[in-house]
């Protein structure tokens, strides 16, 4: 490697350091109040800075500077954010993958990255002694908490304060791999997506243009990259008390509390956040006034939470259902008041979920459906008459300076991924959708969801979204039943607690009378509780339901 680099939008930070020192970076749980509620403490930007610097200068030491791949296996706390950005200072990759995938397929991933340094809390320590084969290239560890019976510093041990400043470094190039992160795997085999310099310095720019230009102010934030970006923007950033891997079960009154106590103005956070969060405002009363904008990502949000968030929200507040993927953070946007500007009632007839327009400097377009690879532009519009026999429905694809443009593993994944238009690489997202005369996006389903009838395919969303507003459907997901191109259509229904499914199965049966996209399904299936995704505990795992459903219509058979 070349002289060490860092990443310019770091820059970003230490001019929040230099003009306001002492604001709070990180304001995190710490044990409980007398009212049982959680207790916080605070790290400000000045300690942050020094942490990291200190964090660069120890791992520099080490051996560990530009390129150097870095598993990063930590919990949401001030630990995680001094150590990435203490990385990103010194220009070496984290690796950072989902630990609730499953420690086998985890294993496999992170054997894929060939790291050389590995960060991380206890039990990945452990897993990585006890699994040392997948762990070969790795020189240099440090442990995030107690050490047990491995070597290595504790990153404790190195102290908060570095003993001098950190060599000079130049911005690296745009091109150049700054971070490597795993898919889930909820839908498709985990893959390792590339981050350039430049893709990342594209997204703190396309979250401050979100936003009107208007600094965060304070943020509270269930995902991790969510913070390094509004840090970069200035904001405070409260960590609320949550498990990665079960953001589903984090504590609506914990949100609220967070909110009112530090003043939050702006969130991200997934259905499975924001469901139990209305739940919990409507029926205690309790408000949240200073909370002026939402993001939501991970899985669309149902209409319904959405209307009623306005509802308990102050009327200025803004709620932003956004759309993207680890390879495209973010991709679109749309707010709830053009959202209910009658493009909700669209939906609800069969015309898929409309995520708005693309972010500032994406382009989308769909290409005809195929799960062959389509190596290049040319070739893509040799199949463009394809999307007649679909009304227009294809793959989205799209480009922009914050879209990956490659895989690291597996490798093959570019080739099925990946279109080659020149110069510009555009990228398969797996998405069905449609894009109307006003640039908007219409999404319809998983690529690999869609049902494969006879008569053609249909699209999981398309349909789903008919069905969802029939009283007492919890929500719906579509499956195919039986062999490909033959495949039965099946509703698989969750029910909302206490409904009367007799009731429920007639209204759905005369709903699938009512329009086209429907009028094939005749099988309607009631499941107790939906699978959904590890990350964001809302995308309905409809492979599993599938072959739920096959069972089901199997033992009937019988």
């Amino acid at each position: 490697m070349t002289a060490g680099t860092y990443w310019k939008a770091i820059d970003r930070f230490r001019a929040v350091v230099a003009d306001q020192p002492d604001r709070e970076a990180v304001i995190y749980p710490d044990g409980k109040t007398a009212a049982g509620l959680p207790d916080y403490r605070t790290l400000s930007y000045r300690g942050l800075d020094a942490w990291s610097d200190a964090i660069a200068e120890r791992l520099s030491a080490a051996g560990v500077g530009r390129g150097t791949r870095t598993i990063v296996l930590v919990l949401p706390s001030p630990e995680l954010y001094a150590i990435m950005l203490g990385l990103l200072k010194i220009g070496a990759v984290p690796v950072a993958i989902d630990p609730g995938m499953g420690l086998r397929k985890m294993l496999r991933c992170l054997r894929a990255a060939d790291a050389e340094a590995f960060i991380g809390i206890p039990p990945a320590h452990a897993a990585r002694v006890l699994f040392r084969r997948y762990f070969r290239g790795v020189r240099v560890t440090v442990t995030v908490g107690k050490r047990w019976f491995w070597g290595g510093p504790t990153l404790a041990s190195w102290g908060r304060t570095p003993s001098g400043k950190l060599p000079a470094r130049e911005p690296a190039p745009d091109d150049e791999l700054l971070l490597i992160a795993y898919t889930t795997g909820s839908t498709g085999p985990a893959k390792a997506v590339e981050m350039t310099h430049g893709n990342l310095s594209a997204m703190v720019s396309q979250v401050d243009a979100a936003r009107g230009h208007v600094p965060p102010d304070t943020s509270l934030i269930t995902l991790p990259l969510v913070g390094i970006l509004d840090m970069l923007l200035g904001s405070r950033c409260v960590l609320p008390p949550l498990i990665p891997s079960r953001v589903g079960s984090t504590d609506p009154a914990h949100v609220v509390d967070a909110v009112n106590r530090f003043g939050v103005k702006t969130m991200f956070a997934s259905p499975a956040v924001l469901i139990p969060l209305l739940r919990h405002l409507e029926t205690t009363g309790a408000k949240v006034p200073t909370l002026h904008s939402i993001y939501s990502g991970g899985a669309p949000v149902p209409n319904w939470c959405i209307a009623g968030l306005r509802e308990v929200l102050e009327p200025d507040a803004e709620i932003h259902a956004g759309y993207g993927s680890t390879e495209a953070l973010p991709m679109s946007t749309i707010e709830s008041r053009e959202l209910f500007s009658g493009l909700v009632e669209r939906a609800q007839r069969g015309e898929g979920t409309c995520i708005g327009r693309p972010s500032e400097g994406v382009r989308a377009r769909v290409v005809a459906i195929t799960d062959d690879p389509i190596p290049t532009w040319a070739q893509a519009e040799e199949l463009a008459s394809e999307l007649y026999s679909t009304n227009g429905i294809g793959e989205l694809v799209v480009s922009g300076p914050n879209v990956s443009t490659r895989y690291y593993w597996p490798r093959e994944a570019n080739v099925a991924g990946k279109i080659a238009d020149g110069e510009v690489i555009w990228h398969r997202t797996g998405d069905l959708a449609w894009i109307d005369a006003e640039g908007r996006i219409w999404f319809c389903g998983r690529k690999s969801q869609r049902v494969h009838t006879a008569d053609g395919p249909m699209f999981s969303v398309q349909v789903e979204q008919v069905f969802n507003i029939v009283p007492g459907v919890a929500r719906t997901a579509l499956v195919g039943v039986g062999p490909r191109g033959n495949q039965q259509p099946v509703l698989c229904v969750e029910a909302d607690q206490g409904a009367n499914v007799d009731a429920i199965s007639v209204a759905l049966r005369q709903r699938a009378a009512e329009f086209e996209v429907t009028a094939k399904v005749s099988r309607f299936l009631f499941h107790p509780k939906f699978p959904v995704d590890i990350r964001h505990n809302a995308k309905i795992g409809r492979e599993q339901l599938a072959e739920w459903a096959e069972r089901q219509l199997g033992t009937e058979k019988r």
